[in-house]
């Protein structure tokens, strides 16, 4: 079983515990080989001793990730590793914001299984124990916002931006947190749905944009429909992928 009980993603807890392990066997390691060296009269046992602490320190860390990644495997509901994506666009009273650039080292911002890469795509890198782990809600806050019915919190290049039902937009219309999905029906054509919980949708399991989702969070007045649509989407259908909005 996994060392720490999760509070995400099972997979990066396991990969954090073996980072750990890693860590800890390659220092016990070096220490190992320092005795071994300054020590030069050593017993039958003591031999075996420190022998078998070497073997015990290589094979920890190696017996835990075998274990974990087949114990993660076996009890995801995805049934192993998987890549989805989907498009997002977020405006605020007709601005668009855009999402804070990764910084440093790393090129995308979230985690390793759910992150964005400045593509305005979410990414769904790995293995999925649990179907909320991939809900929209659940982005928002590993990117290190917030998103529900009533609130919203899009980092940005400039800090956080923070808007409440009932805010009023620069036209003094009170503002609503409003979140929309387009997805592609099986003849081409695609169609639009508003989400009454937002932060509850879970991506659809799909590789590519289109048939990925188009999710467009979109703070404003409230609305019955929005009128955005992902660039993927804009293509597509000028390529004739696909038919166009289902009426």
């Amino acid at each position: 079983m996994p060392m720490l009980q999760p509070t995400g993603f099972l997979e990066e807890i396991i990969s954090a515990n073996s980072y750990l392990l890693v860590g800890f066997a390659s220092f016990a390691l070096l220490i190992l080989t320092l005795v071994s060296l300054k020590t030069k009269k050593l017993t039958a046992v003591g031999k075996k001793i420190l022998f078998s602490s070497i073997v015990l320190v290589v094979l920890l860390p190696t017996v835990y990730m075998a274990y974990s990644t087949i114990y993660l495997n076996v009890i995801s509901q995805s049934g192993g590793p998987v890549h989805w994506h989907a498009d997002i666009e977020i405006w605020n009273c007709g601005s668009e914001l855009e999402l804070k650039d990764p910084t440093g080292l790393s090129n995308k911002i979230g985690t390793p299984t759910f992150h964005e890469h400045n593509d305005k795509r979410l990414h769904v890198e790995g293995v999925i124990v649990n179907e909320g782990d991939v809900s929209l809600g659940r982005f928002f806050t590993v990117i290190g916002g917030q998103l529900t019915s009533t609130s919203l919190t899009v980092p940005t290049n400039t800090g956080a931006v923070t808007l409440a039902n009932g805010n009023a937009c620069p036209n003094g219309q009170a503002g609503e947190v409003q979140a929309f999905v387009y997805k592609t029906d099986t003849d081409g054509y695609y169609h639009q749905e508003k989400l009454i919980s937002p932060e509850k949708y879970q991506l659809s399991p799909q590789a590519q944009v289109p048939a990925g989702d188009c999710i467009i969070v979109d703070y404003g007045p409230s609305m019955a429909r929005t009128d955005k649509l992902c660039r993927s989407y804009k293509v597509a259908e000028q390529i004739g992928k696909l038919k166009g909005e289902r009426n």
